[in-house]
């Protein structure tokens, strides 16, 4: 995937990403979640990956948020009919990167004990399992395993 560009998410990116949000997440964040991170919150960079073309298409979409040293990402997703063409693993490298040039040295997340393949992606980049919250999910009680970098 040569030609994907990652790029800052603007208002007008907001329907494709509510759409790729709600196709991949039970718990689908709010459209003015997304207005906060995007336009008050100064700690968030949003970012989505588009294949580019006569009609770009969004295929992946991430928000974090970078405070003093620390990266946390709070969500992040791949289109799944783009999913295993590496595109998780290039958005996620270019937002570490990101954070890294921020000031960040660490990074932290919650992901759903039963989310293997965002497992598996984080463990490539060297996310350490370090806790879990039992019964974080509220739509089924599963537990967010706790990982940092």
């Amino acid at each position: 995937m040569n030609n994907l560009v990652i790029r800052k998410m603007v208002p007008d990116d907001l329907a494709a990403v509510i759409t790729l949000d709600q196709v991949s997440f039970s718990l689908p964040w709010p459209k003015s979640a997304f207005q906060f991170e995007m336009e008050k919150n100064a700690a968030a960079r949003c970012w989505v990956a588009e294949l580019p073309g006569n009609q770009p298409k969004i295929v992946g979409m991430i928000v974090v948020w970078v405070i003093i040293d620390e990266v946390h990402i709070a969500t992040f997703a791949v289109d799944p009919a783009q999913r295993r063409l590496h595109i998780g693993q290039k958005l996620l490298a270019f937002t570490l990167l990101d954070g890294v040039n921020q000031g960040a040295t660490k990074s932290f997340l919650e992901v759903r004990r039963g989310n293997v393949a965002a497992r598996t992606l984080y463990q490539k980049f060297g996310f350490q399992e370090v806790g879990i919250r039992k019964k974080y999910y509220s739509d089924n009680g599963e537990d967010a395993i706790l990982l940092n970098l």
